[in-house]
């Protein structure tokens, strides 16, 4: 629409600035709304394409980014923390310059749970600006912890946003939300300028409405960065959903459904018919190994180290969560010893997962486990040890890319998601194999909760998509 003249960027701009001003606070998206650092790179966009000057995709287009991401010009950057706030910062995250090179435009800073979720929160209002509340259900969770990122995608508040993910940050608000996220490998996207939650298991990534704009985001962002030494120059180029092969072949963990819900269990069989249509379905085993210990035993060392003087200092005590003020302190009295041993385990961890993937395209598996938990329950969570996760245990672990993508609607009028996770480095591979599962006849594209209309706001806040309009352009979807 830019490219044909149908809307300009100055007129997205302001359209969605417009959107994240009345909209969301609805949601709890929205931490910090950056209006002049959007109409001026607006304003620059326009001049630079009517001039020729084509920077790729995103030139022009309108983002959202995790409040743990560093903003110059005296953009808040709260790390969604009360106590931080006001923090400051004088310089630009590498992936914030890195899409403002691509011509995309920043219009906020997202909404966030405290830390990242770094201090132990079990419950949905671990947040100085509440909870993410789901556009599908005003009674639901978000996901954590780039919870603003998710609702502010999939209420159509901004086209995409950045989240990061140390293990379920990204997939987790995606899936709930019932959009596209992005975890790449470990070291695809410089981290330089982002929050430190767990220096060995942190990754930036996108969430998207699709998996294909999600591999557009991931090629202005991701390549080395002389600021971040766990940065690879391994090159990446996004390859369109073409880059499928012409069967794709699909491993499925034995029991991966146990302990998910019915509908969520449904919904997984139907898209592993789906996927046999496009490809094989294996049933395969993992080695036995304590894969969601080692994994979680490295996050909350790390974690405790990441936030040693915030601990220490008892300034935890100002967090928004009650149990945020002491948790931590447990991970404090984790061994020197079981971390290196951990650390140790990790590398078999990783010999054995590319093993079993050199077979695959992708293991496949439910998204969540369930739909989003309501607002006033605590949660089960991977990261506490009271839910199974062993593909985002492995995922994170070894630092393997995966996508999730909608697969239809369980509880409440809840999405439910597909997991696809690949090996190291082979983005292209997972999202072809989920743009080939998202265009499929009998894909996701269109799917409704029975009983739904097209704009019933209850289910979806259709009725906020219908009014997204650029006047006097067209509607936008």
């Amino acid at each position: 629409m830019i490219r044909a003249g149908a809307v300009s960027p100055v007129q997205l701009a302001e359209t969605f600035l417009h959107r994240l001003e009345t909209l969301g606070p609805r949601y709890n998206a929205v931490v910090t709304l950056t209006r002049e650092r959007a109409m001026d790179q607006a304003r620059r966009a326009e001049r630079e394409l009517a001039a020729g000057r084509d920077f790729g995709p995103l030139h022009g287009i309108p983002y959202g980014a995790k409040d743990l991401l560093a903003t110059s010009g005296g953009i808040p950057t709260s790390w969604g923390a009360a106590p931080l706030k006001d923090q400051r910062f004088d310089e630009d995250a590498t992936v914030i310059r890195k899409l403002e090179a691509a011509g995309a435009v920043l219009c906020a800073k997202l909404a966030m749970v405290e830390l990242a979720g770094g201090m132990g929160y079990r419950q949905p209002h671990a947040s100085f600006t509440g909870p993410g509340i789901n556009p599908w259900n005003l009674d639901a969770w978000s996901g954590g912890s780039s919870s603003g990122s998710g609702s502010a995608v999939s209420a159509g508040l901004v086209p995409f946003a950045i989240g990061s993910e140390t293990w379920g940050s990204i997939l987790g608000p995606a899936g709930y939300c019932g959009i596209a996220g992005l975890r790449p490998s470990y070291g695809r996207v410089s981290r330089h300028g982002a929050m430190a939650l767990c220096w060995t298991l942190d990754k930036l990534g996108p969430i998207a409405l699709t998996a294909d704009d999600c591999g557009l985001v991931l090629d202005a962002i991701a390549g080395p960065d002389a600021a971040d030494s766990t940065t690879t120059a391994q090159p990446f180029h996004y390859a369109g959903g073409d880059a499928a092969p012409q069967r794709l072949r699909f491993g499925v963990l034995e029991n991966v459904t146990a302990g998910c819900d019915e509908a969520v269990r449904a919904n997984f069989e139907a898209s592993l018919e789906v996927l046999r249509r496009i490809g094989t379905v294996e049933e395969v085993h993992l080695p036995d190994l304590p894969w969601e210990f080692i994994t979680r035993t490295i996050l909350h060392v790390e974690a405790a180290s990441a936030f040693e003087e915030l601990i220490e200092s008892g300034a935890i005590a100002g967090l928004t969560a009650p149990e945020d003020h002491y948790t931590a302190y447990a991970r404090d009295a984790i061994l020197a010893k079981d971390y290196m041993k951990a650390l140790r385990l990790r590398r078999v961890m990783a010999r054995e997962a590319d093993a079993l993937l050199r077979r695959f395209d992708a293991l496949v598996a439910p998204g969540r486990s369930t739909v989003a938990p309501p607002l006033d329950r605590d949660f089960r969570s991977a990261l506490g040890g009271s839910a199974p996760d062993v593909m985002g245990a492995v995922g994170n672990g070894a630092g393997l890319p995966a996508v999730i993508v909608p697969n239809g609607f369980g509880d409440r009028g809840l999405p439910t998601s597909l997991q696809l996770m690949g090996r190291a480095w082979e983005e292209n591979t997972i999202l072809a194999a989920a743009c080939a599962y998202q265009s499929s006849p009998t894909g996701t594209t269109g799917i409704r909760p029975r009983g739904s209309c097209a704009c019933d706001v209850r289910r979806h806040g259709c009725r906020e998509r219908q009014r997204v309009e650029v006047r006097p352009a067209p509607a936008l979807w």
